[in-house]
């Protein structure tokens, strides 16, 4: 019956949020068992003169060794991620893809230059930017001493972590990442004489359309409910599909785990 539950849950997850927390656990796993975090980070002259490709992908995957540190970098990243997906993504399942893209290879374009090895929490930083400036009159509380509008919430991150005497660089780059696309995208077109510069490549919109067409034709044939976020095009059989939002009310605001989590970057774990 549990299992049942949880398996519930977890179908109910946005799709893009689901397979990118689930990659990133995947991975934390295979490193405590098959591999080796060497074998994962950003590195250009393997990845260009070696051809060692996969790490491209497998740098945004590995947050660390399982703690503290792992735990609410995961919160943090399902949270808003999902929240994304949920909200402003909301049947753009495409474009949420083509975000995902756009910043990666802006992260990866930057990371040429500065010695970040693996880039998973810069881009959870990019998705707080981005969700927090598209929903600016949230009102969030910092561990119970501040208060502030949303659009704050990825500077005072960064200032906390300065304030530990952690260095910014990861904070600094999601940030500007977040900002490029969010201006791109949200700003720059409602702009006079402005257009819509990042237009999700027509090959991305019909690739996740047919995905979706058969997935839900699958769930249909095996008599089950399409997963949530899942639609079916108009020539194909509507089916409703509820979907939840996650009930983290004590993650409503920043969680104090969030505190323990710069700490243990300072401190190390116990």
């Amino acid at each position: 019956m549990a299992y049942q539950s949880l398996r519930l849950e977890y179908l109910q997850i946005p799709p893009v949020s689901r397979a990118y927390t689930t990659a990133c656990v995947l991975t934390t796993a295979a490193v405590l068992e098959l591999i080796t975090p060497f074998q994962l980070y950003f590195n250009p002259e393997l990845i260009f003169k070696h051809f060692q490709i996969w790490r491209l992908i497998t740098n945004f995957l590995f947050f660390g060794p399982v703690g503290f540190n792992f735990l609410f970098n995961m919160i943090f990243l399902y949270r808003y991620c999902r929240m994304l997906e949920e909200g402003s993504f909301r049947g753009r399942t495409a474009d949420f893809v083509f975000m995902f893209l756009f910043g990666g290879f802006l992260m990866t374009l930057f990371g040429l230059f500065v010695s970040l090895v693996f880039l998973g929490q810069a881009f959870t930083i990019m998705l707080v930017y981005v969700w927090s400036r598209r929903n600016p009159y949230v009102r969030m509380n910092f561990f119970g001493l501040l208060n502030f509008q949303a659009p704050f919430l990825p500077w005072v991150l960064m200032g906390f972590s300065l304030l530990l005497g952690n260095s910014i660089i990861v904070d600094l780059l999601g940030i500007a990442v977040g900002h490029i696309y969010f201006f791109l995208e949200d700003v720059f077109p409602n702009q006079p004489g402005g257009i819509r510069i990042l237009k999700t490549p027509s090959i991305l919109l019909f690739l996740i359309h047919q995905m979706k067409i058969q997935i839900t034709i699958h769930y249909l044939r095996s008599g089950q409910e399409a997963l949530p976020g899942v639609r079916a095009s108009a020539s194909a059989a509507k089916v409703a599909v509820p979907i939840t939002r996650p009930s983290w009310e004590g993650l409503s605001d920043i969680p104090i785990g969030i505190l323990l989590s710069f700490v243990l970057q300072k401190y190390g774990h116990f």
